[in-house]
């Protein structure tokens, strides 16, 4: 019997994907989409993973980090006294500057000093020809001589007349007359003594001696020239140099201060620096306050005076007066450059004995210069940083090195 194959069995296709057009197929269809999704995923878990190990064989195979400590400069904290100073712009000024001046007119005959010489009071410094001054003096002498003669006569005359009048020889009127006689004739004498001290005053103007001690300037006029009591520029100028004194001006706010300080038994001190502040020239003392603020600065001038043996201060020479007004006692100093601003205040860099540094609040009493006065914050002994100080923090490791000492203010 014949059996027919075709219809038995199913297509090739059909056998070798199977479902396809039914609900077989869209199984087959969805298992694909779920091995997309899955590989890029377990790929990428892959990759980190081989990343992870790298990272961590390398952490195992680098060195650690060690922190270098940073350089800094140290200075140690110091207790002691420290002196309250006022400082101001000044200029020296001379005691009393003379102008030499001539008081007699005549011919100048000679000069006795060196030009910048230090001359004594009463000195002969100039000498004016002193002849016509002489005779004068003769002239008057003269006429004084004459007048006194005359004046003996009218009083012996007049002592005739009083006996003759006791006589009733002569009258009364007479005797009068005598007696105005002799009282001109004194009065002559009298006026010719004058004379005579005139020219004798002369005489001692035209020896021109230095009125104070001092020191001579340059010479205004030359021998052979002639000179008059009414010229301007004199002769030459005397400048004493010692003692000096230093005008120098404070702000006005300062001058209660001033005033209280200066109430005590002991004159306040004042010191003179050069232009630059880095040589002390001299020491003095406070004599004169001024009695009123000057209105266009805002400053009131002050004077000190200063023995000057060695004549280091000048006169019109600009100096820097320091006044002290007080010391304070057993005081924290502390360099400037060691207390550092913040918003939350003052504050300055300890450094620890495992060699890390601190940062301790400070509380800032008074500034001197380059020196601090601290309140509170700080022990003596203690060591603050003082450069280096843009690097660090609280904590950081340091290598400190001792700054140079200077001399305490």
């Amino acid at each position: 019997m014949d059996v027919d194959v075709t219809a038995t069995q199913p297509p090739l296709d059909e056998a070798l994907a199977p479902g396809i057009g039914s609900s077989g197929g869209r199984v087959a269809r969805a298992g694909w989409r779920r091995w997309g999704v899955v590989l890029p995923v377990c790929l990428a878990a892959a990759i980190v993973a081989v990343l992870v190990a790298r990272s961590v064989i390398a952490g195992r195979n680098k060195a650690p980090v060690v922190e270098r400590p940073v350089p800094v400069v140290v200075a140690q904290v110091r207790q002691g006294d420290v002196p309250v100073t006022l400082s101001g712009l000044g200029s020296v000024v001379p005691t009393d500057a003379v102008t030499v001046r001539t008081r007699v007119d005549g011919q100048l005959m000679s000069v006795n000093f060196r030009e910048g010489q230090m001359v004594r009071k009463d000195d002969l410094l100039i000498q004016v020809d002193p002849r016509p001054y002489q005779v004068q003096l003769l002239q008057a002498e003269g006429q004084m001589a004459k007048d006194e003669a005359a004046l003996k006569n009218a009083r012996m005359n007049l002592e005739r007349y009083r006996n003759l009048v006791e006589q009733g020889i002569i009258p009364q009127q007479q005797m009068d007359t005598q007696v105005s006689t002799v009282d001109q004739d004194a009065a002559a004498v009298k006026s010719d003594q004058g004379a005579v001290e005139s020219a004798k005053l002369n005489l001692v103007y035209s020896r021109i001696t230095a009125p104070v001690s001092g020191k001579v300037g340059l010479r205004l006029v030359d021998p052979g020239n002639m000179v008059h009591a009414t010229d301007t520029n004199g002769l030459v100028v005397i400048t004493p140099i010692s003692p000096i004194n230093v005008l120098f001006t404070i702000p006005a706010d300062n001058i209660q201060h001033v005033l209280a300080a200066s109430q005590g038994v002991k004159p306040l001190a004042v010191d003179a620096y050069d232009r630059d502040f880095t040589k002390k020239l001299a020491t003095g003392t406070l004599v004169a306050v001024d009695n009123q603020v000057d209105p266009t600065t805002g400053t009131v001038r002050l004077k000190a005076l200063f023995p000057n043996i060695d004549g280091a201060l000048f006169p019109n020479q600009f100096v820097n007066a320091v006044l002290q007004t007080d010391t304070l006692h057993n005081a924290l100093i502390v360099p400037a450059a060691a207390v550092q601003r913040s918003p939350q205040g003052n504050f300055s860099y300890v450094v620890k004995a495992d060699q890390t540094v601190e940062m301790r609040p400070v509380q800032v009493q008074l500034t001197q210069g380059d020196t601090i006065v601290l309140k509170a914050g700080l022990n003596p002994g203690e060591r603050v940083v003082i450069d280096g100080l843009e690097k660090l923090r609280p904590g950081s490791k340091v290598a400190p090195s001792e700054a140079p000492t200077k001399s305490q203010p």
